[in-house]
């Protein structure tokens, strides 16, 4: 690692769209360098959240320290400002301890909280959060997204499907009458360097197929019925990618061929949707034009010109 009597040097980012193969090659930077993985996925907080969201496994943690995996229950909040909050505290005590933090994610509006701050939002109002949450079930989220996107097209793209997201910007914009995008900002605490894979699409248009018929390989149905189980009135966090078209197969609605296709669709939708966001990364960043092995050279030449 750098002098510590320099200045502090930019903390590394790996991002880029699911299925890009983010994991495996922090994995292995992890095994040739002294570093932890700090996640930046919005899945991957949640315990019990672990095939639909292609959690490490606990061997990999084990050979290479992650923080930010497995912080909360599937029904308890967790806010991006609690992200921010706990992530800065990772990389602070990765660097106390001389281990170089890799911020790794596929959650762009996390990434874009560490390297740019955080609007300073005012506290939650839980009775216009409970009518925002009524008018979301009576009139639909897309009518809701719309309003949205009239008043802030970038608070649009940023809360994207999420229905939690929705309400929490459509409350803000309520109370404030200033959308989230357009309240000012607190300084971030590190300076970042970012590395985006970018694969082709055809590249990673099969690997998302695949990665959804392992995900059902290795038991996604029993997991969500365990969620189900525990947590019956299906949370925002069950409302994730996977775990919401299963839980609609185990209720009747889907057959299983139809869960997996609506999954794939969700899944496709999603990563297009990464991509617009990471096409206008802010601060110090680098596309590299592959995912996978194939992306291996360019990412260890990257990390070697930051040691």
């Amino acid at each position: 690692m750098h002098d510590k009597s320099s200045a502090q040097p930019p903390i590394p980012v790996l991002a880029g769209p699911t299925a890009s193969g983010k994991t495996e090659l922090a994995l292995r930077l992890g095994q040739a360098f002294p570093l932890a993985v700090v996640s930046a996925d919005a899945s991957m907080v949640y315990r019990g959240m672990d095939i639909g969201t292609a959690k490490p496994s606990l061997a990999e943690r084990q050979q290479v320290p992650h923080y930010l995996i497995d912080l909360v229950w599937p029904n308890q909040a967790f806010s991006v400002a609690d992200y921010l909050h706990q992530a800065e505290a990772a990389i602070a005590r990765c660097l106390e301890e001389g281990r170089w933090p890799l911020v790794v994610g596929g959650t762009g509006y996390y990434i874009r909280a560490l390297s740019e701050g955080l609007h300073q939002l005012p506290p939650p109002d839980p009775a216009l959060q409970a009518e925002l949450w009524q008018r979301l079930e009576t009139q639909g989220l897309e009518a809701l997204w719309q309003e949205l996107a009239a008043q802030s097209p970038q608070d649009a793209q940023r809360v994207g499907r999420n229905p939690r997201r929705l309400v929490r910007a459509l409350e803000i914009l309520y109370h404030t009458g200033t959308p989230p995008a357009r309240l000012p900002r607190q300084a971030p605490r590190f300076r970042y360097r970012k590395l985006i894979l970018w694969p082709d699409w055809a590249w990673l248009e099969p690997r998302l197929e695949a990665r959804i018929e392992w995900m059902f390989a290795q038991g996604l149905v029993e997991e969500v019925e365990r969620l189900l189980a525990a947590y019956p009135q299906m949370p925002t966090a069950l409302q994730s990618i996977g775990y919401k078209e299963v839980a609609l197969y185990l209720r009747g609605v889907y057959t299983l061929p139809q869960a997996k296709q609506a999954m794939l669709k969700a899944t496709r939708a999603y990563a297009r949707r990464q991509y617009t966001w990471f096409r206008k990364e802010p601060g110090e960043v680098v596309y590299l034009p592959a995912g996978g092995e194939a992306a291996w050279p360019g990412l260890r030449d990257w990390w070697a010109s930051l040691i």
